[in-house]
């Protein structure tokens, strides 16, 4: 790998000629309609009057062995471990951002980069020899869509599985071109309407649903997250909006509810109080969610998977790691009712 002041621009997929000289980006509904010389609003895609499409995301500025839990990801293989990768931009503008001096590189004066060029086997190499799956996440892993092809085409033959921690705001086209190389992905709900959504994150709502119900029927594990953004998903209201959504396309898909922590733009904010987190775990079971999650505030509890069956705790955690599996087979060790989820290496 090869570092730098500035990620390399090199060739990107997903970009149509409109005709009039100009190339449309498909990867994302801001489908930038881009003349040469001008790059995208994510910053990192862009139409070079020479090489045509390219994009700056062939490139890793964070690598890290994490938890499989910390993507969240609590119904997929507890206890394993992933390579975390980041790599620069995203094409949201998410005003509370913990990571927005990797997100925001191409948007935000100021934000530097600091990282190399990707080499997509050697990322596969490193989590073989730990004995990980990978992960892109930090970021917005979709708008390096020819990494993480590139990773999946070295990783799938040897049993290297690839997820994603996703803002979910892509395309249809975007969505099946990754989809059958991707086996989880994260997706956060940061919003509850559209208003809100937009005044937040910069972006719509309605595409992150379609992503989620894409991805649920493509095959593709999904969990979601929603952050407790205060004026946005705090109200009761806010939350049932989510949570009703949410169980209307899969009562199983487990909802992580997260704490805010006040940063970037939203600093003067204060985080969520343990007790708006544990009313918001009550409204996503009223809502018919089988799987709701708080990762640190609400102690052991928060973080176990209990069967919608016996009751028993089917799967303990610590904050970032797991304690106890007691799912067989896909299956409650005690009653044998079926979990959702990607239990094992069979499966």
């Amino acid at each position: 790998m090869t570092a730098g002041l500035a990620p390399e621009w090199g060739p990107a997929l997903l970009g149509d000629g409109d005709g009039t000289g100009a190339i449309v980006c498909a990867v994302c509904p801001h489908e930038c309609r881009l003349r040469p010389g001008q790059t995208g609003r994510c910053g990192v895609r862009r139409h070079d009057a020479r090489h045509g499409f390219q994009t700056a995301t062939y490139a890793v500025s964070a690598a890290h062995i994490d938890a499989i839990e910390r993507k969240p990801l609590y119904h997929v293989r507890p206890g394993g471990t992933v390579l975390t990768i980041g790599t620069p931009g995203c094409s949201l503008r998410c005003d509370f951002c913990l990571n927005h001096r990797l997100s925001q590189y191409g948007q935000v004066s100021g934000v530097r980069w600091t990282g190399s060029t990707a080499d997509a086997a050697a990322i596969v190499e490193a989590a073989c020899a730990v004995d990980s799956d990978i992960a892109m996440s930090y970021s917005e892993p979709s708008l390096a869509v020819e990494l993480a092809l590139d990773i999946a085409q070295h990783a799938l033959p040897r049993g290297v599985r690839l997820l994603w921690k996703s803002n979910g705001f892509m395309t249809a086209r975007a969505l099946d071109l990754v989809s059958p190389v991707l086996d989880a992905v994260n997706i956060d709900v940061k919003a509850a309407y559209d208003r809100d959504h937009r005044r937040i994150t910069g972006v719509s709502l309605a595409p992150v649903w379609n992503s989620i119900a894409r991805l649920r029927s493509s095959g593709v594990w999904v969990e979601v997250s929603t952050p407790l953004v205060p004026g946005a998903a705090t109200a009761d209201a806010q939350l049932r909006a989510i949570a009703s959504r949410l169980a209307s396309i899969d009562r199983d898909i487990p909802w992580h509810v997260l704490r805010f922590t006040p940063d970037f733009r939203m600093q003067q904010e204060c985080p969520t109080a343990p007790a708006a987190l544990a009313r918001a775990v009550e409204i996503g079971h009223e809502a018919g969610l089988r799987f709701v999650y708080v990762e640190r505030a609400l102690g052991d509890a928060g973080r176990a998977t209990v069967c919608p069956c016996c009751g028993v705790y089917a799967v303990e955690r610590d904050i970032w790691q797991t304690r106890s599996c007691r799912i067989v087979a896909g299956a409650c060790a005690e009653c044998g009712t079926l979990i959702a989820g990607r239990w094992g290496s069979e499966e």
